[in-house]
């Protein structure tokens, strides 16, 4: 890669950001596409003066994590439709010095999904409240599912489940349900917690696909039992890697190289993989 005067800079803002894939999955897009474009990971306990750096730097495009997709919405010029209606931005468009912000979160869902089933009509168990879920709960909505919302804490998934115009059950009661399509937007099953299952193993037979956001590790409880219940099965490193494809169509105008960048993910996935275990051991 040869960095120069000309070289188009982007980036992801977030607190912590030093384990993110993007930056494997970006750099080998631009790569591809023969793009002089750089991607690169900006820690920012700040949220303010982070976008006064995308201003001042002529940063073309950012992404934004935890804990600023909310926040950053402050202090943007301009806020898609959708993001809006999402209450988050995960994506910011520089373009001519007016910042936009935009949220893929829900498109990377969606793509995923499709690739599995058609959303129109399906019905769908949302399990979680929180922001991954309002952007997926937006984004089935926005295809014409039928969703159900299962949290923990009720006054939170109600409230959700209201702006969805959809119903809430407790996630003690998911024994009761079924659909075509169950998705845990929750963080159960991540590391360290890879034992751990958001639902009981009895309920995985009464849904076609089953879909987990957390990709680390790629296949978590959920996804190896609802495997042996003959579902077909989606990773949350799907969801990252379409809700980077449209970042990267967002901010360039192409079309963008899944397959490269879905390999660069697994690599990357990998190599972290293999890092923190040789870390563990020192």
């Amino acid at each position: 890669m040869g960095i120069n005067g000309k070289t188009l800079l982007y980036g992801i803002i977030g607190n912590p950001v030093s384990h993110s894939l993007s930056p494997a999955m970006h750099n080998a897009a631009f790569t591809a596409s023969g793009m002089d474009a750089v991607y690169l990971p900006f820690p920012a306990e700040e949220i303010a003066s982070a976008v006064t750096g995308i201003r001042g730097l002529g940063i073309r495009g950012a992404s934004v994590t935890i804990p600023h997709k909310e926040s950053v919405m402050d202090f943007l010029d301009a806020i898609d439709p959708v993001a809006e209606k999402i209450g988050a931005v995960n994506t910011v468009l520089n373009k001519n010095g007016i910042l936009t912000g935009l949220n893929t979160d829900w498109l990377g869902a969606t793509r995923a999904l499709e690739n599995a089933i058609p959303l129109n009509g399906t019905k769908v168990v949302l399990l979680g409240a929180g922001g991954s879920a309002r952007a997926i709960g937006f984004g089935l909505l926005e295809r014409g599912a039928n969703s159900i919302l299962c949290s923990r804490t009720e006054s939170r998934g109600r409230l959700l489940a209201d702006d969805l115009g959809c119903s809430w059950v407790s996630l003690k009661e998911t024994e009761t349900l079924s659909g075509d399509i169950l998705i845990n937007a929750t963080s159960v099953g991540m590391v360290p917690g890879i034992d751990n299952s958001p639902v009981p193993r009895n309920i995985l037979s009464r849904f076609q696909v089953v879909m987990d956001i957390v990709y680390a590790p790629m296949k978590t409880k959920l996804l190896s039992e609802a495997e042996i219940e003959g579902c077909t099965l989606i990773s949350g490193l799907e969801m990252l890697l379409y809700q980077g494809g449209a970042q990267f169509e967002i901010w360039t105008g192409r079309t963008a190289p899944v397959a490269i960048m879905r390999d660069a993910l697994s690599r990357a996935l990998s190599q972290q993989k293999t890092s923190d275990t040789n870390n563990d051991r020192n």
